[in-house]
C-alpha cells in the first residue's frame, strides 16, 4: 500500500515514521513544499526503514499530486504559515486579556481560517488522483478540519491523541494493560472529558479519582478536587475554560509554546541531517504528539483490514448526541471498520458537559463558514459565539489583530 504524509517536512515526521514502519506499507511518500527541510527529513525516514529492515520505498517530493496519486491512505499534519504563525496565535490574544493558544479560542480560529481551505485544496486532489483513499486528519483545529473534509463528501477521519494519553495514564496507574482498560471518552476535538475507565466490567476511575490523584493534575493541570466534583476527568484543554484567567496570567508571564518548539525543531534538524542517524532521537520526546504514531497505526490498520475494533476518533454526530446537529464532528469511542467509524451508543451527556459542548460547537460552525467564504462579519461572528470570547468589545477588538497578523494567508483579508 501506499501512504502519504502530507506535511511531511514536519520535525514530528520521524515519530510517526517509527510507528509506520509496523505495517506493510510499499511505498511512503512525504510531501512538503518546505524542500530543505523534507530533504533532511526524507533522508533519516528512509535510515529509519532500512535500519528496521523494512522493505518499502521511502521517498519525498513537494509535488502533491505526485505524493497522493493511488495513494491507500493520506495523513495531513499541515502547518499553514509554520511555527510563525502559530506565534502569532499564541500571542495577540493575549492583548484582549484572551487565552492565546493554536486550538481554541482566536488563536484557534485564526489557525482554521489558514488550514480549512488548504485542506480542501488537498483533498480535492486526493479525491481525483485516489478516490478511495482514507483521509486521517491529524491537523488542528481537528474538530473543524475534520468537520470541513466530511461536509465536503471526503472519506476522511479525523484523530487525537488525548484518549490514547488518558488510556495509558490509566493503566498504569490501575496496575494493568493499556488494552484491557476502555474509555468512555465524550465530548469534542479538545473539549473532552473521561467519564468511565472501565476494565473488566468495573468502572475504576472512581477510585483513580480517589487517590492522592498527582499523576492527574500532572497531566491535566487541574485541580483534583474538580475533577471529583465533576466525576470525571476533563482534558487538558478544558483548562482554558475552567481556569482561563490563571492560564492568561501564566501566557503573559512565560515563553510562548511556539518558541520552545521553534528551538527543539532547530536542534532536531541539525541531528536529523547527521547521515549516521537512523532512528528517532529521544528529544522528538519534547516536541510533543506522544502516542500519535501508535493512534495512527491502529486506525490505519482497522481502516484497511476491516478489524472492527473500538477507537476514539472524530466522527459525524448523525444522531449520537441529540442535543447536536447531525453534521457537528464529535469525539467519542466508534466501531472502525473498512467502511469507516461508526460511533458507538452514548449514554445521556451532563448538563454541565453538554452546555459547553453546544456552545463551541455552533462556534465551530460559524468558524468554518468564517473560513469556507471569508468575510469580516463572518469572523467577527465566530468570535462573538465563543465561550472564551463572549463580549462584543472583545469580539472585535480580536478580529482587527487576527486579520492584521494573518492577511498574507486570508487573500480576502487583504
Amino acid at each position: 500500500m501506499k501512504i502519504a504524509v502530507i506535511g511531511g517536512g514536519s520535525t514530528y515526521t520521524p515519530e510517526l515514521v517509527d510507528g509506520l514502519a509496523g505495517l506493510p506499507v510499499g511505498e511512503l511518500v512525504l510531501m512538503d513544499p518546505a524542500a530543505d527541510r523534507l530533504d533532511l527529513v526524507g533522508g533519516l525516514a528512509r535510515r529509519m526503514f532500512a535500519r528496521l529492515g523494512h522493505p518499502g520505498r521511502v521517498r519525498w517530493t513537494t509535488d502533491l499530486d505526485d505524493a497522493v496519486d493511488g495513494a491507500t491512505a493520506v495523513l495531513l499534519q499541515l502547518r499553514v504559515g509554520g511555527q510563525r504563525a502559530r506565534l502569532g496565535d499564541e500571542t495577540w490574544p493575549l492583548e484582549c486579556g484572551c487565552v492565546g493558544q493554536e486550538t481554541t479560542g482566536a488563536g484557534g480560529l485564526a489557525k482554521a481560517l489558514r488550514t480549512v481551505p488548504a485542506v480542501l485544496r488537498i483533498a480535492g486532489r486526493v479525491r481525483e488522483l485516489a478516490p478511495e483513499a482514507w483521509i486521517v486528519d491529524f491537523t488542528n483545529p481537528v474538530g473543524i478540519v475534520t468537520r470541513a473534509l466530511l461536509s465536503a463528501g471526503h472519506r476522511a477521519v479525523g484523530l487525537c491523541n488525548v484518549a490514547m494519553g488518558f488510556q495509558r495514564l490509566f493503566a498504569r496507574l490501575h496496575g494493568c494493560d493499556p488494552a484491557a482498560l476502555e474509555l468512555e471518552h465524550v465530548g469534542l476535538n479538545h473539549l473532552s472529558w473521561e467519564r468511565a475507565a472501565w476494565v473488566d466490567g468495573v468502572d475504576v476511575l472512581p477510585s483513580l479519582l480517589a487517590g492522592d490523584g498527582r499523576e492527574l493534575v500532572e497531566e491535566t493541570e487541574l485541580p483534583l478536587e474538580l475533577m471529583r466534583a465533576l466525576g470525571a476527568v476533563p482534558s487538558y484543554y478544558l483548562r482554558y475554560y475552567y481556569a482561563h484567567d490563571r492560564v492568561v496570567d501564566e501566557q503573559r508571564r512565560g515563553p510562548r509554546r511556539a518558541e520552545q518548539v521553534l528551538s527543539i525543531e532547530r536542534r532536531l534538524l541539525a541531528m536529523y541531517a547527521d547521515p549516521e542517524l537512523a532512528e528517532k532521537p529521544a528529544l522528538l520526546e519534547e516536541r510533543g504528539g506522544a502516542y500519535y504514531s501508535t493512534a495512527a497505526v491502529e486506525l490505519l490498520t482497522s481502516l484497511l483490514e476491516d478489524r472492527g475494533d473500538t477507537q476514539v476518533v472524530n466522527v459525524r454526530n448523525g444522531g449520537t448526541l441529540p442535543f447536536l446537529p447531525e453534521s457537528a464532528v464529535i469525539e467519542v469511542p466508534a466501531t472502525v471498520g473498512r467502511s469507516g467509524p461508526v460511533p458507538v451508543p452514548v449514554r445521556p451527556v451532563e448538563p454541565l458537559f453538554a452546555g459547553l459542548m453546544a456552545h463551541v460547537t455552533a462556534y465551530e460552525e460559524l468558524a468554518l463558514a468564517a473560513a469556507l467564504h471569508g468575510g469580516r462579519a463572518r469572523v467577527e461572528a465566530a468570535l462573538l459565539a465563543h465561550p472564551l470570547v463572549g463580549q462584543y468589545d472583545l469580539a472585535r477588538g480580536l478580529t482587527d489583530r487576527l486579520l492584521a497578523a494573518n492577511r498574507e494567508h486570508l487573500p480576502w483579508a487583504a
